[in-house]
């Protein structure tokens, strides 16, 4: 198309497809594209724009918008045939102003699509085989296996997710930077899978794969009322290794009854109770090949709908900024005290050396009572992480499978003297981009507004809910209601609330009233309609 006039003085950026910058794993046939304009012109208007599509490997056309006269740039739909599981394509976009005059193309962004398809799936989804009991928290299963490539590997995608929540690793690397995966969705309606690149991490020859589980919001305890197995009375994981190679072979390494599964040392796991962790239990190499397992336990196949396997629409929970403390003080009754300044939500890591079976406990809370830790307000949740240490040297510690709302931590058994050095806060919460600020001449609404962000941060830890820290931590309508458009104005959420208001329709009851709290969960059963 030619051009008209001069070079506009505008740059097309900030492409998105759907609400994400170059999605892996999307879960529509039809994306729908956003960009931004960056220009000095004042009063710029876009008059028209021209999005193009074309297939990621071969190159090839796919579709073009051709010029069409609109200023939309938010969420414009792709209008060619649809797109399938597993495809890959660049797409870029120039756009026109009130003149007809064109900008350059701007920089080609790329997505992928997931799988779109319950035919897709050729896992299972797998358990530990021996017998649990489902009334308490239990060790986590850790679940391996071992699988060869015979040729150099191309590309490798592995589509995961967990009744629970997981971590994965191939080949001793861990995969992706999720916390808590998959999240917090109505499970019975829509259990959310994750996609990674794992391209880097599989080898051609011997491989291994290796997940954890823990209990997580599906079978952990959850609301108030002392509640359990809300979703699941069993822990199950679901992954599918799909490896392209270079002599045109595809292979498929999928969750199966060939995987292994043992106890290791993830004692316990609750997200309001806290981990327990025995480093002398480590299974030292367990997810590289070649790890001896012939004491491990079969895995059973479990029933989960995989009709309810949807690609995320949000940001995943993550690990966003760490803290160091502030002080460490004594307390009057002689506890150790450790003030990390700022109310937070996720968990402390430390680094320890101490003679092997040394236990260090860290409580958490939000506030003091007369010098003393105060977790009155916690009401049962414990919110403590407990780490034994096998000895031997420095040790490094970071819960996997929790996390806790406090400024404070009362630290148990350390040896020696306590350090600022040895411990930090590590931040987690839904990876949001920011995109409102505030300022003012007055430094206490300049406090306000700062507590205000790292309150809204400590609640949208996959759900927006109306607290951290006690036992119950729930996506409360009314609050969400209330605070939606602070949030909106802070932080872009667009994904979050769209994927927390799927929940909210698929909880819906069938006289049109909505639950106190989404994802339902059933918690509080007299709110039923």
């Amino acid at each position: 198309m030619s051009r008209k006039g001069p070079r506009l003085p505008v740059r097309v950026l900030g492409l998105r497809s759907e609400y994400a910058a170059e999605p892996l794993g999307l879960g529509v046939s039809r994306p729908r594209f956003s960009w931004k304009v960056e220009t000095q012109v004042r009063d710029w208007r876009q008059r028209a724009y021209e999005i193009e599509v074309t297939d990621a490997d071969s190159g090839k056309p796919v579709w073009s918008s051709r010029r069409q006269s609109s200023p939309e740039s938010v969420l414009v739909a792709y209008g060619g045939p649809p797109l399938h599981s597993r495809d890959r394509v660049r797409w870029r976009v120039r756009v026109w102003d009130e003149a007809g005059n064109v900008s350059d193309w701007s920089q080609e962004s790329r997505l992928e699509i997931g799988l779109l398809e319950h035919s897709d799936w050729e896992a299972a989804f797998i358990s530990p085989g021996w017998d649990e009991d489902a009334t308490q928290t239990s060790p986590s299963p850790y679940l391996r296996r071992e699988f060869e490539v015979g040729a150099e590997v191309v590309r490798a995608r592995l589509y995961v997710t967990a009744v629970g929540v997981y971590e994965v690793e191939i080949n001793g690397s861990r995969v992706g930077e999720e916390f808590l995966a998959p999240g917090w969705t109505s499970y019975q309606n829509r259990l959310l899978y994750q996609t990674h690149d794992v391209t880097a991490l599989v080898a051609t020859g011997e491989n291994a794969i290796g997940a954890t589980l823990a209990d997580g919001w599906a079978r952990g305890y959850l609301g108030s009322l002392g509640a359990r197995n809300v979703y699941s009375d069993h822990l199950a994981l679901l992954a599918q290794l799909e490896i392209t190679l270079a002599d045109g072979t595809a292979q498929r390494v999928v969750s199966d009854e060939k995987w292994r599964a043992a106890e290791g040392p993830i004692r316990a796991a609750d997200l309001y109770n806290g981990e327990s962790y025995d480093a002398r239990l480590e299974l030292h190499g367990w997810t590289m090949p070649g790890y001896p397992d012939g004491d491990w336990s079969a895995v059973r196949i479990v029933e989960w709908d995989k009709g309810t396997l949807q690609a995320p629409k949000g940001p995943p929970i993550r690990r966003m900024e760490e803290l160091r403390p502030t002080s460490i003080t004594t307390s009057p009754s002689g506890k150790t005290i450790v003030d990390f300044g700022q109310n937070l939500v996720g968990y402390i890591r430390f680094e320890v050396e101490a003679p092997t079976g040394t236990e260090v406990h860290l409580r958490h809370a939000e506030i003091l009572h007369e010098g003393e830790l105060y977790t009155a307000p916690l009401r049962t949740a414990k919110a403590t992480d407990a780490y034994i240490c096998k000895g031997g040297g420095v040790e490094t510690y970071e819960p996997r499978f929790t996390f806790h709302g406090f400024r404070y931590a009362e630290i148990e058994g350390w040896p020696g003297a306590l350090s600022t050095e040895d411990l930090v806060a590590v931040v987690c919460y839904s990876a949001m981009d920011r995109t409102g600020q505030f300022r003012c001449s007055d430094e206490l609404v300049n406090r306000l507004h700062e507590n205000i962000v790292w309150s809204m941060k400590g609640n949208f830890v996959g759900v927006p809910t109306d607290c951290p820290q006690r036992d119950e931590r729930l996506g409360w309508t009314g609050d969400i209601q209330v605070f939606g458009p602070t949030a909106s104005y802070l932080y872009d959420v667009t994904g979050i609330l769209s994927s927390w208001l799927e929940d909210l329709w698929a909880d819906q009851y069938s006289n049109g009233s909505v639950p106190w709290v989404i994802p339902d969960g059933r918690v509080f059963p007299e709110s039923h309609g």
